[in-house]
């Protein structure tokens, strides 16, 4: 007989709703947790606990945020509907038609629901994504399309809330218990995991297991591997446990690689931040606000469309942009116009202010700082008043004349005092993952399921390619992780 019904290897976002599925499905769970306490829950610590769902009325979300107007009276007129068709969309928008269909099919037509499973099954308790998402116009808070409702204190509170219910229904949790193996039965089933913790090596059986370990983005030979240069330096976002320890062992018995082995979720960060964003700062490295102000790399000149779409559209390109710019870093510069509108994140830095553009770029770590002070006067020249800048929505207040156009809010940087701020291009996850059907079933490279063994969040491959929109990999790993605990819970041995 088996130790467990199921054992779920990892603690983020998907691996909670995993096993919280799984044991609403009558199976008895144990988690797996390689980090100490201290340090649990894999990214999710660090995300902002947004959660990108298809909704067709602004009051379909009076579910999760009850009595949202006695706050913000006018809550609703800022929201606009995100149906299916807009979330399916945008995700083959952004990846270029390359999402795997049958997967992105379930993400969107399931993610909804699963939200309401998160607040209603897994006691999560939301709030509006002002913070990250919601632009004041005329008195209403203007939220991008699809971007309107977080987890309560973002990440943190997100985690809190997973392990707390976890924890009330039963879900044994084991902390620094590396899985480094997974066990095999003569019939070529998933019969358990070879575990590394605090008194050494053991085995624990199940009749299925279910691998949430998360990508190979802290992982500096994988992500040289696969990511080349020079991804291997780059600055990590999120927690030092993602290895890929997860890949390797479902590799190892035969799993199918699946997806853009080559391709990671990217942030503009701070560059001033250490290999490794602090944890007590969460997700406060980011630097989205870019779309409102100018960036220049260190031979002085600009290199990308800052006003192309929506940061939550292209952050996760823009940061593999810049991070393959000279020194891995660029500068964002803003005037008083718009440094109002910087995300609150930007205060955990200070800004490098002057008076004059000349005088802030010879305080800036520039080679060429002629040309940084000649590509200024240039944007500047073909820029525009701020008359119909509108920071809510692509205003098409665009320059004119330039090598690469500012196709929105493309103001004059002219209302001194002017600031800037360091950035580099962040690693969150890796896209390259595992091939999965349906049901959360690991595919072997034989095209047959691998009995026993399943596998959501950060470790499914196929979803995402080249870029990502913020919110859908919480949202994946909700919907995946819930359908993984319930086919995992019906797995006999």
């Amino acid at each position: 007989m088996a130790d467990f019904d199921v054992i779920v290897v990892g603690a983020g976002n998907a691996a909670l709703a995993s096993a919280v599925s799984a044991t609403e499905n009558g199976a008895k769970v144990l988690l797996l947790e390689k980090a100490p306490v201290e340090m649990r829950g894999g990214n999710t610590h660090w995300s902002g606990g947004v959660f990108r769902f298809a909704f067709d009325a602004p009051r379909d979300l009076e579910f999760l945020l009850a009595g949202i107007e006695n706050t913000y009276p006018r809550f609703y007129e800022g929201v606009t509907p995100y149906t299916y068709d807009d979330f399916m969309g945008d995700l083959q928008r952004l990846t270029g038609g390359q999402t795997d269909p049958e997967l992105s099919e379930i993400l969107v037509s399931n993610s909804r629901d699963t939200v309401q499973w998160m607040h209603d099954v897994g006691k999560i308790p939301m709030e509006p994504a002002i913070g990250l998402s919601g632009v004041e116009k005329d008195g209403v808070i203007q939220f991008q399309r699809g971007m309107v409702v977080r987890a309560e204190h973002e990440g943190v509170g997100l985690s809190k809330s997973w392990f707390a219910t976890a924890e009330s229904m039963g879900v044994e949790i084991r902390y620094e218990s590396a899985a480094v193996e997974l066990l095999q039965n003569t019939k070529g089933r998933v019969s358990g995991v070879r575990v590394r913790g605090p008194d050494g090596v053991e085995e624990v059986t199940a009749n299925a297991v279910i691998l949430a370990a998360g990508g190979f983005e802290a992982n500096t030979h994988m992500r040289a591997q696969y990511l080349g240069a020079p991804w291997d330096q780059a600055k990590v976002r999120g927690t030092p446990h993602n290895q890929g320890d997860g890949l390797r062992m479902a590799l190892d018995i035969g799993a199918m690689a699946w997806g853009q082995w080559s391709g990671c979720h990217s942030t503009p960060i701070s560059a001033d931040w250490g290999h490794f964003a602090p944890r007590e700062l969460t997700d406060k490295s980011n630097r989205l606000s870019y779309l409102y102000g100018v960036l220049i790399n260190r031979l002085g000149k600009r290199f990308l469309d800052e006003g192309l779409d929506m940061q939550l559209f292209t952050y996760a390109k823009y940061g593999r942009i810049i991070l393959n710019e000279p020194g891995g870093m660029a500068f964002q510069i803003f005037d008083q116009k718009t440094v109002h509108l910087l995300e609150p994140r930007y205060s955990t830095s200070e800004p490098i202010a002057a008076d004059t553009l000349p005088e802030l770029i010879d305080k800036l770590d520039i080679d060429d700082k002629p040309q940084a002070v000649k590509t200024l006067e240039d944007f500047n020249a073909a820029a525009q008043g701020p008359e119909n800048f509108d920071p809510s929505q692509k205003d098409g207040v665009s320059t004119s004349g330039l090598d690469i156009e500012k196709t929105n809010w493309g103001l004059k940087l002219d209302k001194p005092p002017f600031h800037a701020y360091t950035v580099t291009g962040g690693i969150t996850f890796t896209f390259g993952g595992l091939k999965i059907d349906g049901q959360a079933r690991v595919m072997g490279t034989d095209w047959r399921p691998i009995p026993g063994l399943y596998t959501c969040g950060e470790m499914v491959g196929g979803l995402f390619h080249d870029n990502y929109g913020a919110g859908s990999g919480l949202m994946s790993g909700a919907v995946f992780g819930r359908i993984a605990g319930r086919s995992a819970a019906s797995e006999k041995s």
